[in-house]
């Protein structure tokens, strides 16, 4: 458990919780198991993105498990924190009553950018994006003992 006695709720939101929202939920979750829950959903539901778990499991983060689901099909979560991974899911995004903290960090599209390259080449995008996102998340924990806060 973290200092600040509990852990804290996070949604990531993209499109198609396909690849961005499901490298955030995963890094979250390899990242700072300790002091929240991760949770990742999309507006539409697109399938797990193949590219996207084998440079996370490149990293040492496996997210081969996860779902690729909609907003609707989340559980019941008392959500602290919803962050939009993408433009679409910001335009989007449902409201959440009681949740202390809207984020927005648009994270390229690792499957447009990567179109139309050789393997190595579009592996090299989505390493780039998981690394951008990797270093997003570990800044996450400096927004918690406000978030906690507020909720209380």
């Amino acid at each position: 458990m973290s200092s600040i006695g509990r852990k804290v709720n996070i949604l990531f939101l993209c499109t198609g919780n396909s690849c961005r929202s499901q490298m955030a939920e995963g890094w979250a979750r390899h990242l700072l198991s300790e002091a929240c829950v991760a949770y990742s959903a999309g507006i539409e539901s697109h399938g797990l993105n193949p590219s996207a778990v084998a440079v996370m499991a490149e990293a040492g983060v496996d997210i081969s498990n996860h779902l690729s689901r909609t907003v609707a099909e989340l559980p019941k979560v008392a959500f602290d924190i919803v962050i939009t991974v993408c433009d679409a899911a910001r335009e989007s995004c449902p409201f959440y009553p009681g949740v202390s903290l809207t984020m927005h960090h648009s994270f390229d599209d690792p499957p447009r950018l990567a179109a139309g390259l050789d393997g190595d080449e579009a592996l090299a995008v989505y390493r780039r994006v998981r690394d951008d996102i990797r270093d997003f998340v570990m800044g996450l924990p400096t927004y918690f003992p406000t978030v906690v806060a507020e909720s209380v």
